[in-house]
């Protein structure tokens, strides 16, 4: 194989947090190892060593920007026009594992650099570009973001693409759709945007463009970037930029207010920066991609017939959960299994009220109906719709009986509104045990089980091997799978 994938077998040899339980892997982020076969095969990125030293990255970063002047430079010269310009720190919300806090804070180094250059402290807002997210409570700032910033008085507003009034027009796109853009930030003399580059599933990657659309723009822009038509598109998909038209569209309205400077990182899946990259927004953005490609692509050279994943950091609730989904589609063969294990740690652990209504009726009028219904001319946009999407897109690979989900989190009764098999189905919870490793892990095995032996009826498997080809993905949403030819 071209790839460099291991066994579970060998893998469980290399890790060293395996307690003599053979065959064992980490399966999430958070708790659970289940037990699989030996010959289960784990795809896995290069293993590339991160950053040893990220503040003095970052440092280097800010004062050897890519395209720009130096991040103090840019500072002192917009003091120099205007003594008492405003300068705007845009950070990602609590769906982004950014870097904000500790050691590694990519946060304090840019707030400090205005503030030492000259910006008073209430000339500094830090802005969250939340998009159309809910906006975070205090706690959730105090927790996310530098204590630093805070104890330095820096205000931290949240983005609202829903109030008007805190919007303001920036132009039109080459469709017609006039864009409305947050007023804090278009009115700021000095734009600074912060953020991860990790693999996206519409739009390539986050970070750079993404800080702005959708994360400062009224929800009609939103709605624009986020349009069924646009993410109908093949190349609206994971690592890919080049003829992406949702990448395009994203460019396009930032360039309508642009950013003076941005610095975004590149992340392994465990949080370790493996690059920091600051300088002008497209250019610095393109060499945060290529890094990421250098660390998440897993070339295959064959689809299987299941595949294991989690939703890693990202996958806060249901609804974000889809980015696990949609990459591990890219390893199975069609109609094949995807088990899939989640840590919904949001408030709610599905979504919005829209997001549950529309996969209701997906599960109703499945994908294929559902993708020819958003894309009618008479279909009336319905916020959260492009998830949804999402998972239609995941469903025209695998049937939705064919999805193994569960997540410690999410009560029984809501897995009969969504599409897949409800857990109840052929694993108890509760008799699994009271920890999320131990219902995780059981839930694990009793999904590969339930899959193989229909698998096993069937006469399915992609050889003629007599047990299906099983694929773990241990990073989950983290590394992408790139079918490659022979």
């Amino acid at each position: 194989m071209r790839h460099e994938a291991r066994t579970t077998g060998e893998a469980a040899r290399d890790a060293a947090n395996v307690k003599g339980m053979k065959g064992a892997m980490p399966l999430t982020t958070f708790t659970a190892h289940p037990v699989l076969p030996d010959d289960v095969v784990v795809l896995e990125p290069p293993r590339i060593p991160p950053l040893r030293d990220v503040p003095a990255a970052v440092a280097r970063a800010l004062e050897e920007p890519v395209d720009a002047p130096p991040l103090a430079v840019l500072a002192r010269g917009k003091l120099a026009e205007n003594a008492e310009a405003r300068a705007v720190v845009v950070v990602s919300d609590s769906t982004r594992p950014v870097p904000y806090r500790g050691r590694d804070s990519i946060l304090w180094p840019v707030v400090k650099c205005l503030l030492d250059a000259g910006f008073s402290a209430a000339q500094v807002k830090v802005l969250v570009a939340t998009g159309t997210h809910r906006r975070l409570n205090e706690a959730e700032i105090a927790h996310l973001y530098d204590r630093r910033v805070l104890a330095a008085g820096i205000e931290v507003h949240c983005h609202d693409a829903f109030d008007q009034a805190g919007l303001v027009a920036v132009g039109r796109t080459e469709a017609g759709v006039d864009v409305m853009m947050d007023r804090g930030y278009v009115e700021a003399d000095l734009r600074v945007l912060t953020g991860l580059v990790e693999s996206h599933l519409m739009a390539g990657a986050s970070g750079g463009r993404k800080s702005i659309c959708p994360g400062l723009v009224g929800v009609n822009s939103v709605r624009d970037f986020h349009g069924a038509r646009v993410l109908a598109d093949p190349l609206a998909c994971d690592l890919v930029t080049d003829g992406n038209p949702c990448h395009d569209l994203a460019l396009e309205i930032a360039h309508m207010a642009p950013a003076d400077f941005i610095i975004n990182v590149t992340c392994r899946e465990d949080g370790a920066v493996m690059g920091v990259f600051a300088g002008a927004m497209e250019e610095a953005h393109a060499r945060a991609v290529a890094d990421l490609r250098r660390f998440v692509s897993v070339p295959i050279d064959e689809r299987y017939d299941v595949v294991i994943t989690h939703g890693g950091k990202v996958g806060v609730n249901h609804y974000q959960a889809a980015k696990a989904a949609a990459v591990a589609a890219t390893a199975v063969k069609p109609g094949g299994y995807i088990i899939l294990a989640a840590d919904t740690v949001d408030p709610d652990p599905v979504g919005s009220a829209a997001y549950r209504s529309l996969m209701g009726l997906l599960r109703e009028i499945g994908a294929d109906a559902f993708t020819r219904l958003i894309l009618s001319p008479d279909w009336t946009f319905v916020h959260d719709q492009w998830q949804v999407q999402m998972w239609a897109r995941v469903f025209a690979q695998i049937p939705p009986e064919h999805l193994f989900y569960f997540s410690p989190q999410t009560a029984a009764y809501e897995y009969d509104r969504l599409p897949g098999r409800p857990p109840g189905a052929f694993f108890s919870a509760h008799r699994a045990g009271t920890h999320a490793e131990e219902q995780v892990t059981g839930f694990v095995a009793a999904a590969l089980r339930a899959a193989t032996a229909e698998i096993a009826r069937t006469g399915a498997a992609t050889s003629e091997l007599p047990r299906p080809r099983v694929a773990f993905l241990p990073a989950g949403p983290y590394a992408i799978p790139t079918l490659v030819s022979t």
